[in-house]
């Protein structure tokens, strides 16, 4: 299956680049005017994305709630001291700024790829990754509710997470793109349906790039930092709503003539 993934991914590679040389202007149109349109749509795959996400955030967010010893399989015994003196453990980010952001980028590409890729295995490694996602996200914002934590991890989250969270959204809709063309061919033949769906998919997830590097700079330097909550709240907003205006921005209709 990986090498199938690697050869999906270079056939796609040479279809979409294949006779163009790229440069900082034909990546700036395609972000401005294709990304928008191949986003709108694989959305409903994005949106089953979302609500397999939300779903397994809801459940860890219960379960944490009802059985506070719950959050143990998830969060590790350093974090769960630095909550009990009610301290965010990312203090020590700030320090480092430089070289975490780096480190978060990587990290960041790596989830939304993996997430991505996983889909070869029929969707469930997707689901799986989404699963892992959701799950923690629930467990971490009911432990640290728990806590009296809620404003200092939320308004962490909110500058880099209002590009983060949309940009694994988006890498797990690809990825459920992918796992439907193998198990729903249609009218295709098997390869030819994955061939297709990977070439979607790809494209898909080539826009979370640019989100995923402004995230990690902004949770290397900003969110940690000693910024008033008030302005990270304000700056996770507007950055969500530039996100939604460029996302659902309204395509050229083709003229008739």
């Amino acid at each position: 299956y990986t090498d199938h993934v690697n050869q999906l991914l270079a056939r796609a590679h040479h279809i979409i680049y294949s006779g163009r040389k790229t440069t900082w202007r034909s990546l700036f149109r395609f972000l401005k005017d294709d990304y928008p349109a191949i986003f709108q749509r694989q959305l409903p795959y994005v949106l089953t994305s979302l609500f397999v996400s939300v779903a397994w955030g809801f459940l860890g967010a219960v379960l944490t709630n009802a059985r506070p010893e719950f959050m143990r399989h998830f969060v590790g015994p350093a974090m769960i001291a630095t909550m009990e003196r009610h301290e965010m453990w990312t203090k020590s980010v700030v320090s480092v700024a430089p070289m975490a952001s780096s480190y978060i980028m990587t990290n960041n590409l790596t989830v939304s790829f993996v997430t991505f890729a996983s889909g070869i295995l029929f969707g469930l490694g997707t689901f799986f990754y989404l699963y892992v996602n959701g799950m923690m996200l629930g467990v971490i914002g009911a432990a640290c509710h728990q806590y009296g934590m809620s404003i200092a991890l939320w308004s962490f989250v909110a500058p880099h997470g209002s590009l983060e969270l949309p940009a694994i959204l988006i890498a797990g809709g690809a990825g459920f793109r992918l796992g439907h063309s193998m198990l729903f061919p249609g009218a295709y033949r098997w390869k030819q349906s994955v061939a297709r769906g990977g070439m979607e998919a790809t494209r898909l997830i080539a826009g979370v790039i640019p989100m995923l590097v402004v995230a990690g700079c902004l949770e290397g330097f900003f969110s940690p930092s000693h910024a008033p909550v008030w302005l990270k709240f304000t700056v996770g907003g507007l950055l969500f709503s530039l996100l939604l205006l460029w996302l659902f921005r309204p395509l050229k209709q083709p003229s008739q003539s």
